[in-house]
């Protein structure tokens, strides 16, 4: 029988706002507070949970040396919040800047040398984190959510059209103390949401299927205000101040995080790094693409934050 290499984990909590977040601590082996290391706070995209394939990730960086603290947003996953789904660009930046300062306060890890992780909408929060918090070490945004107006000119104007009306019905409802009305992050055909060609609710099924959960039991609905506040959401604007290196990860076939705008955008950070990758937004999760994105994040990572 092969011996179990996975890195042990720990459920804690932190507090942002009037609620908790949830999370899972990986600590290298070895670690102490006689010998702390670099620690990566991580979170995932628009309406996922860390549950959705973080740890393969959060897997690959504990055995090279780092500590990592993986979190889910408030209102998402194992966190508090309520309504639940609630997704809230706002509140999730505030979450990064709780976890942030919370990962400074373990014992095992080294204070100065904190590293952001997001992928998908999270490389949008990473960027504004980065460029809010100079102590930042480094920053990893892959597949990144930068521009929203570009993203919303993907969007068919019909599908537009029907976001824009059914989130301002959230509103309405939000105003007069009702539940939310609600769209679906992933859509299959026929279905408002945020995410809806056959292509990506396919590729989400997949990485479903490879975290090893069932479609029935994936919270997919989330209040649909968000669909008012996406267009004006454009954390690229900040990549000029990102005074610490970055590392983009850019999904060349993505039609929900446009490459050619990541890019654009990509090149203002001043130690930015850019990586492309000949997949689409969902697919660098899983397989030969996985592979090649964690090759160069660790190449990253030790170049910029080596494990003592």
């Amino acid at each position: 029988m092969s011996e179990d290499t996975t890195p042990p984990r720990r459920d804690v909590r932190f507090p942002s706002g009037t609620d908790r977040c949830h999370a899972w601590l990986y600590l290298p082996a070895g670690t102490s507070p006689a010998r702390r290391v670099p620690v990566i706070v991580m979170a995932h995209g628009l309406g996922a949970v860390k549950a959705l394939r973080l740890a393969a990730y959060a897997e690959r960086f504990t055995a090279a040396g780092y500590a990592c603290l993986v979190f889910d947003y408030r209102h998402f996953g194992d966190s508090e919040g309520e309504p639940r789904e609630l997704l809230s660009i706002r509140r999730q930046r505030q979450d990064w800047q709780a976890a942030v300062a919370f990962a400074r306060t373990l014992p095992e890890a080294d204070p100065d040398k904190v590293v952001v992780w997001g992928t998908s909408f999270a490389g949008g929060h990473v960027v504004a984190t980065a460029a809010r918090d100079p102590r930042i070490a480094a920053a990893i945004a892959q597949c990144p959510f930068l521009d929203g107006i570009a993203s919303v000119r993907q969007l068919p104007a019909r599908e537009t059209l029907k976001l824009v009306t059914t989130g301002v019905k959230d509103l309405l409802a939000h105003a007069r103390g009702r539940e939310p009305v609600r769209i679906k992050a992933g859509a299959r055909s026929g279905q408002v949401g945020l995410m809806s060609s056959v292509e990506d609710m396919q590729s989400l099924l997949a990485l479903l299927a490879a975290s090893g959960i069932e479609e029935a039991d994936y919270p997919n609905d989330v209040p649909a205000r968000v669909a008012l506040t996406i267009p004006a959401a454009r954390p690229g604007r900040d990549a000029h101040k990102v005074a610490c290196p970055i590392l983009f990860c850019v999904a060349d076939n993505d039609d929900l995080a446009p490459p050619d705008a990541t890019v654009r955008m990509a090149s203002r950070a001043p130690r930015g790094e850019i990586r492309h990758y000949d997949t689409g937004h969902f697919d660098i999760y899983l397989g030969d693409d996985f592979d090649a994105a964690i090759t160069d994040q660790l190449d990253f990572l030790g170049r910029h934050v080596p494990v003592a």
